[in-house]
């Protein structure tokens, strides 16, 4: 099969598989020929909406079935679906629907009041996910022409200026980052994914792609629940999973997890933040599968370096990298000031080049040409990833964050954006935002404060304050009231003297 994007995946498999399930849940089961015709109604609904080509689709659900349909009934029609982190308050929300220019939202009940807030009546018209609003539309739609270079997503990734960025993927991106997990992970027709990520990450989108890709069935699960994913991986015969660190340690802690049998499961891959040697070595023992680890950003369409299984059992010096680049996709290690290449085993700024990598921030060119200095040509041109780490024997080691991104559980956290919000408090004269080491979720939140004279603010009342205004997995876990923040003559902040203290003893503050 040659097909160049996922609609030509979808319709080739809705021809040769046309029974085969592509998607299961605990409420229903999807086969290929039915995902083609549901894609294909809504479509069509989305069209009697006049969304066209480069419209904007917004969805906020967890169900990884129905954003899977809204993404290729998007792709059909040349518009552009928008997943929209519904774990975001209201403002944030807004800002997503606004800033994309989303026509239609889509969105699970338990976040319809949310969005109602967020959306103008003039602006977004609202759905419940399920077919209900557009099972009445004809099943048939007429082929359209889609280049390799076409948008295909549009997903936020917070900025350091506080705002997020749309970041602007294409079909040949996807397409690439398809191919080239299947290639590493060996996937075939025989698979069964697990799917309990986020769809509104790369990462959970990615893994929705791959059955459409490669022909095989896929497990959803609206949430993330140790001992309903432990049974699933026994009962269900999974064969091949996509973690976080952090879930891997919860399935760990789950009594079940030492009595089920797993024999089905091939591969366990991880990716998103740190992972401890001793929670990667208990895993190893438990699944007793092979493992891979994927280093990857939103703007290389999710995946850029793989640990090997081979790896994992090789040198154990090894596990503290990020593996080597996957197909189709190249490193250079660059100073970020003078902007040239430094020698192997110096750190220095992660670039990539790679066809995978996004077309353009959302209306921002300036942040577009500023992550890629060398210019964007047909293969993706070298774009700045921000992350800082050294190249050895072709294996990538990371080391820290150019940009300051803290991940946790997952989730990227812009510190600016935090910061942003705990300056608003009235008590505080100064504040910083850092990443601490977190044994569960490789770096937790910490803000450092600086109280104004006379103010008697508490780590409680700072943090409970955040709360009510952005997302809570942004905001700080714990406080520290000190004296004074570090800073240059100039005032700029010394965020690497901040958070030294806190690493001590640690080897690693990225993954």
């Amino acid at each position: 099969m040659k097909e160049s994007n996922l609609i030509e995946c979808l319709e080739q498999r809705a021809n040769l598989q046309p029974t085969a399930s592509v998607f299961a849940s605990d409420t229903q089961s999807t086969t290929f020929a039915e995902l083609h015709r549901r894609t294909n109604q809504l479509a069509n609904a989305l069209v009697s909406l006049d969304v066209g080509p480069g419209s904007r689709v917004a969805i906020l659900t967890k169900s990884a079935g129905d954003c899977a349909q809204l993404v290729l009934a998007a792709m059909k029609i040349g518009a552009v679906c928008v997943p929209v982190n519904w774990r975001l308050g209201v403002e944030e929300i807004r800002f997503a629907i606004k800033d994309s220019g989303a026509r239609v939202v889509v969105t699970d009940a338990e976040f319809s009041d949310r969005v109602a807030q967020a959306s103008s009546s003039d602006v977004a018209r609202v759905f419940l996910t399920g077919g209900g609003w557009f099972a009445g539309f004809d099943d048939r739609l007429a082929p359209r022409a889609i280049s390799p270079d076409d948008e295909a997503v549009h997903i936020y990734s917070s900025g350091t200026t506080g705002r997020p960025k749309g970041v602007v993927l294409t079909h040949r991106g996807l397409m690439s980052s398809c191919q080239a997990t299947a290639h590493a992970w060996a996937l075939d027709q025989d698979c069964v994914l697990g799917h309990v990520l986020p769809t509104f990450h790369i990462a959970g989108l990615l893994v929705l792609l791959f059955p459409v890709y490669v022909g095989c069935r896929c497990v959803t699960f609206r949430e993330f629940q140790p001992d309903a994913f432990l049974a699933a991986l026994s009962e269900e015969k999974i064969t091949h999973v996509l973690l976080v660190p952090a879930m891997i340690s919860f399935l760990l802690a789950r009594p079940a997890c030492r009595t089920l049998s797993f024999k089905s499961l091939r591969r366990m891959a991880y990716a998103g933040s740190p992972i401890t040697e001793p929670v990667l070595q208990a895993a190893m023992e438990v699944f007793d599968c092979d493992f891979s680890q994927i280093y990857g950003l939103t703007e290389v369409s999710g995946v850029v370096t793989t640990l090997t299984p081979e790896d994992h059992r090789g040198d154990a010096h090894l596990l503290r990298s990020a593996g080597r680049p996957m197909q189709r996709a190249a490193l250079r290690i660059v100073d970020p000031v003078a902007l040239a290449d430094v020698e192997e085993g110096r750190v220095g700024e992660v670039w990539i080049r790679s066809d995978r990598n996004f077309k353009a921030y959302w209306q921002n060119p300036q942040a577009t040409q500023e992550a890629y200095p060398e210019g964007r040509i047909a293969d993706g041109g070298w774009f700045r990833s921000g992350d800082a780490g050294y190249l050895k024997d072709g294996y990538l080691f990371l080391s820290d964050r150019i940009k300051d991104m803290i991940v946790s559980g997952g989730e990227n956290i812009y510190p600016a954006e935090v910061e942003n919000t705990l300056m608003k408090h009235p008590d505080v004269a100064d504040g910083a935002v850092i990443g601490v080491p977190d044994p569960v979720w490789g770096e937790s939140v910490k803000a450092c404060v600086v109280l104004r004279p006379g103010a008697a603010a508490n780590e409680a009342e700072l943090i409970a304050f955040m709360r009510e205004r952005i997302a809570h997995f942004k905001c700080p876990k714990s406080v520290d009231f000190v004296l004074a923040l570090p800073r240059t003559e100039s005032g700029k902040l010394l965020k690497r003297d901040l958070r030294a203290p806190y690493w001590v003893g640690h080897d690693r503050s990225i993954n």
